[in-house]
């Protein structure tokens, strides 16, 4: 009898990720655990740490994965300002939890530096195309706003139908556009 294939590894890191973002969705980060995902998986808690050293580096895993995710959801949509926003809110109401792991949880990922993740810069780039500037401060300053429009909305700490008022400001906001 021959022996089994060793399994490939980025297939179980994709596996082990994918469990990860769903649990998390359907119960939070704290069901996220070594031996919850091993018993949801059907395998052992070494061959997750096989795959991750630590729960930080699989949460950093799918924070890196949300990053590929966004990237992707920002450049299906026109480069224009106000699809972009629009497609980033989208991604960040629909993915609540994956969202928390990219920018509330704590992280060992690298941001704005030399040593930031591709996933991180194409994300980036995503806003950086709809807010073009000579150093990417414009488009930084769109993504602050981004980013606390979908945490407090994500919070429920804003007036609930106003969404797309506050998208519509926003985008004359940051377009330079007057408010009537």
């Amino acid at each position: 009898m021959a022996p089994r294939p060793a399994p490939d590894l980025d297939q179980r890191r994709d596996q082990v990720v994918h469990a990860a973002r769903d649990l998390a969705e359907s119960y939070g980060w704290a069901a996220v655990t070594m031996r919850r995902l091993a018993g949801e998986l059907g395998v052992t808690q070494p061959v997750l740490y096989s795959a991750f050293a630590g729960r930080q580096a699989l949460i950093d895993a799918v924070a890196l994965d949300g990053f590929s995710d966004i990237a992707a959801a920002l450049e299906a949509v026109d480069a224009a300002p106000l699809p972009r926003m629009r497609a980033y809110l989208d991604f960040a109401a629909a993915h609540p939890r994956v969202y928390e792991a990219m920018f509330s949880m704590p992280s060992g990922l690298a941001f704005a530096t030399d040593d930031t993740p591709a996933p991180l810069r194409r994300a980036f780039s995503g806003i950086r195309d709809a807010f073009p500037d000579a150093d990417g401060t414009r488009a930084e300053v769109a993504w602050s706003v981004l980013h606390g429009l979908a945490t407090l909305q994500a919070g429920e700490r804003l007036v609930p139908g106003q969404a797309q008022a506050r998208l519509d400001l926003a985008h004359r906001m940051l377009t330079h556009q007057e408010t009537p």
